[in-house]
């Protein structure tokens, strides 16, 4: 990361701007940096200044205690007063959830895309959600990081051998480093119900966006994101799953939030 800025509670914000045109801030979910952001970002970049940001306690930003999600918002209004006063805003997973709450608080947004925000729509997966809050509280208060890595990876639906397989790689060692910043993104997600009252206030057009290839409960929980703000959109991208092709994606994007046009 090129740059920096400071959020309103004096955390640095380290952040990467690529391209021309109207500014669309790029936000990561769980256990990711800026860095997942780079493909994307490089596609985006013909029509469009491409931003995107280590969130905070991740990659080359820093951190202040306690945590608030409201925290978060602060630092998106930092980085949208850097690009130059308003931006469109993307996120992906709960990086999705943390863009509708942005939006939701009024920030200078023009536009705001996610795709597959992971809310529960039934009892049984907001159960899920709330044991899966209680047992990372508990592995995180007692810094057993492999031990909340593997909680959250469980919760994507990853199956045990391949847990225990990425645990003897390499790259555990970096999922450990940002452990603690599943706290984040669990705070992001609420109580994991969609916040249909919160997503009411959203003033701005939304673009939901789902896989095609993905669970149907996921893709229903994307479709209800788009019912809920008064001006959305759904769409699905046909065989794509929550891994989706930046290549896909991108155009998808591009056509809803516009860009340069000369």
């Amino acid at each position: 990361m090129d740059k920096k800025t400071v959020s309103r509670d004096g955390t640095e914000l380290a952040y990467e701007s690529t391209g021309r045109g109207p500014a669309v801030i790029l936000v990561s979910g769980a256990m990711s940096t800026g860095g997942t952001m780079a493909p994307l970002a490089a596609l985006l970049a013909d029509g469009f200044t491409a931003v995107r940001y280590d969130r905070r306690g991740r990659g080359e930003s820093g951190d202040t205690a306690p945590y608030a999600v409201e925290r978060e918002v602060e630092d998106l209004a930092a980085l949208i007063e850097a690009v130059g006063g308003e931006a469109a805003l993307y996120g992906v997973s709960s990086g999705g959830a943390l863009v509708l709450e942005a939006a939701a608080a009024g920030l200078p947004v023009s536009r705001a895309a996610v795709y597959e925000t992971p809310f529960a729509l039934d009892e049984e997966a907001a159960g899920a959600r709330a044991q899966y809050t209680a047992n990372l509280t508990e592995a995180l208060a007692q810094d057993r990081r492999g031990d909340a890595v593997e909680l959250f990876l469980r919760l994507t639906g990853l199956a045990e051998e391949m847990i225990q397989g990425a645990r003897r790689s390499p790259m555990w060692a970096g999922m450990e480093a940002v452990a603690p910043t599943l706290a984040y993104d669990d705070a992001v997600m609420g109580d994991g119900r969609p916040p249909r009252e919160r997503l009411a206030s959203v003033g701005v057009p939304v673009l939901a966006l789902a896989g095609g290839a993905s669970p149907p409960w996921l893709r229903e929980a994307v479709r209800t994101v788009a019912e809920a703000v008064p001006d959305g959109v759904y769409r699905t991208l046909e065989g794509q799953t929550h891994m989706v092709d930046p290549a896909v994606l991108s155009p998808v994007l591009a056509e809803f939030l516009g860009g340069r046009r000369d």
